[in-house]
């Protein structure tokens, strides 16, 4: 009987503690998801604030290691458990957790500060009582006597599940199901009870068995940790965080900037820890370390070397097994090196310092040193520099192993030097670098030969890839990566005639011909043939004196639509495409064709709640992230705003074009709940008008008599 007793008593503790991290962690990932949605309709949608919410959660989550570590090494275990009830109890007055109130950004610099510290009073005290918990609850775990007390890092298995089910279940239950305010509610209710049970984790640890003396008994027998170890752990928990951001960066410039894409590289993230703490790492690692440089020869070849066009979900797939592969070779290493419980805070402490660091680099450092997204490719270099490999002295084999990459550098440099004429070898670079990306496969024995290689390819197929672009302007701002670049067309009288286009990531944002005749013509997605085109000819008779107000401001072609008698309202939430479209080197359309608009800088659903109620006769939505329209802006609460400042009889008209969501599908669900009017034209371009490319366009109206011109002028056009 005493026998059982004990056995159910043992299963009962791992049943509190495990309970209680799998508790904590599941409440850090729910909240990461809601702030990031209750942030996005301020910052426009960016990618940027999500990585920049992820530098905040990494750095509280820092700070509450510290404290654990400080806590557990400094304090008797009795102490230690009144001091943490006592911030605990503090830490209630925060809630519910909610944005302070008059919350507005900054519109005229960056917003990286302003949003950590918006971060801070809302959910700052919280937050940092949910980082403590993994490595404190471990800790005190390891000192009450459990038969797999020496052992405690399968309970960080546990946090991590806890934290992928919040993590996956936040897009597909909570939000579609919950409201933001409610969802609010439940937060600060489940709060509440994981302060009960690290109260009852407390409770526990006080009654143990353990004497007063288990600090100063365990301080006899500590072994020291090398700088080399602490060193290393930090560079292999360092480089995941780093990728994790290129990685969502890549992702969300291309396809829609909301949480349930930025939640993919997430979860793989989380995921990885799961498998390397627990049992299955010493099976399952080495072949990571073998399969690492397999699904390294097509990322390479085809998300560097030559971007074919390939369906979107193949990219995809490469890049989250590239990351996957990356990070669980680095987490593995890191869970192999793990030290014995007496070190247990202080190996967390490196982890989140690292993780930090990370989310810094990216976030702060990158953006300022390159102007490009170049921090992803730089880890991935990195990543294979930490495979697994034996440390031996300056001689000369290891030397052996930066003969490869010079030379290949060396060669590279020189053709693109003496060559005149680069870009007509072009195929046959590209060719021979995607036969490298193949070949440095037999150099995985050798990680520095091998990382430095695989990353002088990536180098050069950049390098070669910029060449070719004709980039004249390139920066980056907190909204993303901003290019302008010329190009060459066969015009009219079929000679050769140069013109600029306006990239943001991948996507163009807009063209301007450069000849005076023809510089003052709107292009790409809003030319004349074009459904902006035919909705300004329809209304030429009647818009003379038209308010007109326009989302999105790109290259700033939409001005050359713009009357004298008109008065033009611009919303733009980047400077820097302000900066560009500005000025006539690289643009002229603003200048020739509106030189005295009212400019708008900050969010538009922000700036438009500013504007009195039915002021414009046309307000046009034309907001996009590189290929993605801002959710937020899509939003039924959106669609509201919208018509609120619309004149009865005004116009809505929703860019839509994107090359992976169907858009329309949105809007006329939108239109029809709120008893709308909406034409769409799914606009092909004629093949022998320059510069006219696909577009698609929504207009909306209150009554559909107020569409009825357009809807007879589209008829006929398509006849």
């Amino acid at each position: 009987m005493s026998q059982d007793s004990k056995t159910n008593r043992h299963f009962s503790t791992i049943i509190l503690f495990a309970g209680t991290l799998f508790v904590s962690a599941s409440l850090m990932f729910v909240l990461q998801p809601l702030f990031g949605k209750i942030l996005l309709p301020l910052l426009g949608g960016s990618p940027a604030v999500w990585n920049t919410c992820m530098v905040f959660y990494q750095s509280i989550l820092f700070l509450g290691y510290l404290y654990a570590h400080a806590l557990s090494t400094h304090y008797r275990q009795h102490q230690q458990i009144l001091l943490h009830i006592a911030i605990i109890a503090i830490s209630l007055l925060a809630l519910p957790v909610a944005l302070p109130e008059n919350t507005i950004p900054p519109t005229d610099s960056n917003p990286t500060f302003w949003l950590c510290w918006t971060l801070f009073l809302a959910i700052g005290l919280p937050f940092f009582i949910l980082s403590t918990t993994a490595p404190l609850i471990q800790k005190w775990f390891s000192e009450i006597g459990h038969h797999s007390s020496d052992d405690p890092y399968f309970l960080y298995a546990a946090s991590n599940t806890g934290s992928l089910l919040a993590l996956l279940s936040y897009p597909f239950l909570l939000e579609p199901s919950i409201g933001l305010a409610n969802q609010q509610t439940y937060w600060s209710i489940g709060y509440v009870l994981l302060s009960v049970l690290i109260a009852a984790c407390g409770l526990l640890l006080w009654k143990s068995k353990q004497t007063s003396h288990t600090l100063e008994a365990n301080t006899n027998t500590v072994t020291e940790l090398t700088w080399s170890k602490k060193l290393h752990w930090l560079a292999l928990a360092f480089v995941p965080s780093s990728l994790l951001l290129g990685l969502t960066n890549f992702i969300s410039t291309d396809i829609a900037s909301v949480p349930l894409l930025w939640i993919i590289p997430l979860t793989v993230y989380l995921l990885s820890f799961i498998i390397v703490f627990s049992h299955w790492n010493d099976k399952l690692h080495p072949w990571m370390v073998k399969l690492q440089p397999l699904v390294l020869i097509p990322f390479i070849a085809y998300a560097f070397v030559n971007p074919a066009d390939l369906p979107y979900w193949v990219y995809l797939i490469l890049h989250i097994l590239a990351f996957f592969f990356a990070i669980m070779v680095c987490h593995g290493e890191l869970a192999k090196d793990r030290p014995p419980t007496q070190h247990l805070t202080s190996f967390y402490l490196i982890m989140s310092f690292a993780g930090m660091l990370g989310g810094m680099f990216n976030t702060f450092v990158a953006p300022f040193i390159f102007n490009g997204i170049y921090e992803y490719p730089l880890m991935i270099v990195a990543a294979l520099l930490l495979r697994p490999w034996t440390v031996v002295s300056w001689n000369v084999r290891l030397l052996r192993q930066f003969i490869a990459p010079v030379l290949l550098l060396s060669i590279g440099l020189i053709l693109y030097a003496s060559t005149n004429d680069l870009l007509q070898h072009f195929d046959t670079i590209i060719l021979s670098l995607i036969v490298l990306s193949a070949l440095v496969y037999l150099l995985r024995s050798q990680p520095i030969a091998y990382a430095l290689t695989t990353g002088v390819i990536m180098f050069l197929a950049l390098s070669l890839h910029g060449l070719f672009s004709h980039t004249l302007y390139q920066d980056r701002s907190f909204f993303g990566v901003l290019a302008v670049r010329e190009s060459v067309l066969t015009d009219e009288k079929n000679q050769p005639e140069s013109y600029h286009e306006l990239f943001h990531g991948t996507t163009k944002h807009g063209a301007q011909r450069l000849p005076e005749a023809l510089a003052k013509i709107p292009l790409t997605y809003y030319s004349q043939p074009g459904p902006m085109g035919q909705l300004f000819k329809t209304f030429d008779v009647t818009n003379a004196n038209w308010q007109v107000g326009i989302v999105g401001l790109g290259a700033g072609a939409l001005a050359c639509y713009a009357k004298p008698t008109q008065h033009w309202t611009l919303y733009e939430i980047d400077p820097l495409v302000i900066n560009i479209a500005s000025n006539p080197a690289y643009f002229s359309y603003l200048s020739r064709c509106l030189p005295n608009a009212t400019m708008r800088v900050g969010d538009a659903r922000l700036s438009l709640e500013k504007e009195p109620d039915q002021y414009f006769d046309l307000l046009v939505m034309d907001a996009f992230s590189s290929d993605s329209v801002p959710t937020h802006l899509l939003t039924k609460e959106a669609l509201a705003l919208y018509f609120k400042k619309l004149k009865p009889n005004g116009i809505l008209a929703f860019h839509i074009t994107n090359r992976h969501l169907a858009l329309k599908k949105v809007l006329s669900i939108h239109a029809e709940q709120a008893h709308l009017a909406a034409l769409i034209q799914e606009f092909k371009a004629p093949e022998a008008m320059p510069l006219v490319v696909d577009t698609d366009w929504v207009v909306m109206a209150k009554q559909p008599e107020t569409l009825e011109p357009l809807n007879l002028s589209l008829q006929k056009t398509c006849r």
